[in-house]
């Protein structure tokens, strides 16, 4: 951990690991040459058996290929999207697209034709390279559908079509890139209104991704796995960490808690992860096979809550700690992280340290102002790793973005002497009950202390006498009865105070989640307006 002795909420940049001026072709040489004969990268079919397998020599000479196809069909600068579900042509196209000196526009595979034409439309994207189908559903007819009319769309290729793919008269020459070039367009999760693409540069990529490896403890040669989809920055910064340090990337079709569990007892990776619900997910699995994990090194997690709960319970399991992660595709995307060695009380009930090379305050909602120690206000970044804004969206760029170069990243938080940060919320999810306010994550790191909830999400609904009122929505563990609501509210009452006390305890199966795996909190709102849980 970082010896720092803060006065203020406010972390000076820590310049602990080098700072380079990293280009994805710059990184895919130079693994070629330090360990040509390693393994890269390796597809994990669906059955879970083992596929295709990659050198760093190997993926250097395909890679080079087709950059130069992609440099034939498409100018510099072009954009192209990649729409389909995990496979190694996406992340050989992405790293070919780089040499050709192109943006990558990333998709999520579940799109259906609507969505599909507001993020080629909004991103000015050229072509669409997409896999055949997604969970069974075929995406040509998807986007064929999405793009009838659209006259800017000239190309579109099924990637695993590899003669397709190269299909090319006379290769075009690789092109080189800076570290200030738009790497990739990634498109918010959109869990209210249109989402926004995040123009993400070259360098801040890669130099978050080995910052992150490097806290990790990732050496050179050790395997990680990828579940998490890859149109997703938490799955761009895997793989990018893993070529950066020159580890192995195993590249999962999706996430299956029996199939990736099964992977992982055979292969026994030094390195996983997920987002909560993944780890949940796993964690019951395990226990329900009695499946063996002796092989991992660490574990991370973050994208949405981990309580305190989940990684007692995934430490339990894996047999080692939880390193949670904290971050947003704005900031490329991670901002702190917890160390492998930290005490159980900052590894369950904060968020870590900043990164390296970037400064993180709290500041005041009211005034912009940097709070005092231990005083709630929203979390703040500033440094390379900051987005260079919105695509064709100077507005929404400047509220987020400040004058002084403050990314706001709509979190609230807290900050101790030492740097460490906790969540205590969102600026936008704030319950106003009877004019006081209470921060749902509070509440759901109480509600996952209960041996019964293994999943919580607590929303405001509103109320005519408090304007709005607590409901606390769960899922529960398998093999416990659910407690009725007087146990609930006892739980509840030994730690917090009478006003956060849920009005409404509500258990569902499952909880609606965004493409990256967060809980849809406004849908479950939505849906106990419209009575759907009366």
């Amino acid at each position: 951990m970082y010896k720092v002795s803060l006065t203020e909420s406010y972390f000076p940049a820590q310049a602990d690991t080098p700072f380079r001026e990293m280009t994805i072709a710059g990184l895919i040489r130079e693994q070629a040459q330090t360990r040509p004969d390693e393994k890269a990268l390796r597809e994990v079919l669906p059955d879970g058996q083992i596929g295709r397998e990659w050198t760093f020599a190997d993926m250097e000479r395909d890679c080079a290929k087709l950059g130069r196809v992609l440099a034939a069909r498409h100018a510099p600068g072009a954009r192209i999207a990649i729409y389909a579900t995990n496979c190694p042509e996406w992340v050989l196209t992405q790293f070919a697209a780089a040499l050709a000196g192109l943006t990558i526009v990333t998709v999520n595979p579940a799109y259906v034709s609507r969505e599909l034409r507001y993020v080629v439309e909004q991103s000015g994207a050229e072509a669409i390279y997409h896999g055949p189908d997604a969970r069974g559903t075929p995406l040509r007819p998807i986007i064929d559908e999405a793009c009838s009319d659209l006259n800017s769309v000239t190309t579109i290729i099924e990637f695993t079509d590899l003669d397709a793919l190269h299909a090319c008269d006379v290769p075009g020459a690789l092109r080189d890139t800076m570290p200030d070039h738009i790497l990739q367009i990634q498109y918010t999760s959109g869990t209210t209104g249109f989402p926004k693409g995040v123009l993400l540069k070259q360098g801040a990529v890669l130099q978050n991704a080995a910052d992150m490896f490097a806290r990790w403890g990732f050496e050179p040669g050790e395997q990680e796995i990828v579940t998490t989809p890859l149109f997703h920055a938490a799955a761009s910064a895997q793989i990018f960490g893993g070529l950066a340090i020159g580890g192995t990337m195993g590249i999962f079709p999706f996430f299956d808690p029996v199939m990736v569990v099964e992977v992982l007892e055979r292969e026994q990776p030094e390195f996983g992860g997920g987002v909560p619900t993944m780890l949940v997910m796993m964690i019951e699995e395990i226990r329900r096979s009695g499946r063996k994990m002796t092989g991992a090194k660490a574990l991370m997690s973050g994208a949405a809550l981990v309580s305190p709960e989940l990684a007692r319970n995934a430490e339990e399991v894996f047999g080692v700690p939880v390193q949670v992660v904290y971050g947003q595709t704005e900031a490329s995307p991670l901002i702190t992280m917890g160390w492998r060695h930290d005490n159980d009380v900052d590894r369950t009930q904060t968020i870590g340290q900043p990164l390296a090379h970037m400064e993180v305050s709290i500041r005041d909602v009211v005034d912009n102002s940097i709070c005092p120690l231990d005083t709630q206000g929203e979390i703040c970044v500033r440094g390379y790793n900051v987005m260079a804004g919105y695509n064709d969206n100077p507005e929404a760029t400047d509220s987020t973005i400040d004058a002084e170069g403050w990314l706001h990243s709509g979190d609230l938080g807290t900050m101790d002497s030492r740097g460490y940060l906790r969540i205590t919320g969102r600026v936008k999810e704030m319950i106003i009950r009877g004019g006081e306010n209470l921060f749902p994550a509070e509440i759901e790191n109480t509600m996952m202390e209960h041996p019964a909830v293994v999943e919580v999400a607590v929303v405001g609904v509103p109320d005519e006498k408090w304007g709005e009122q607590v409901a606390c929505f769960m899922r529960k563990a398998e093999g416990i009865a659910a407690p009725d609501e007087a146990e609930l509210r006892a739980h509840v009452r030994k730690q917090l105070s009478p006003q956060k006390t849920p009005a409404y305890w509500i258990w569902v199966k499952e909880f609606p989640l965004t493409g990256s795996g967060k809980i849809k909190k406004f849908a479950m709102a939505e849906a106990f307006a419209n009575g759907e849980f009366s």
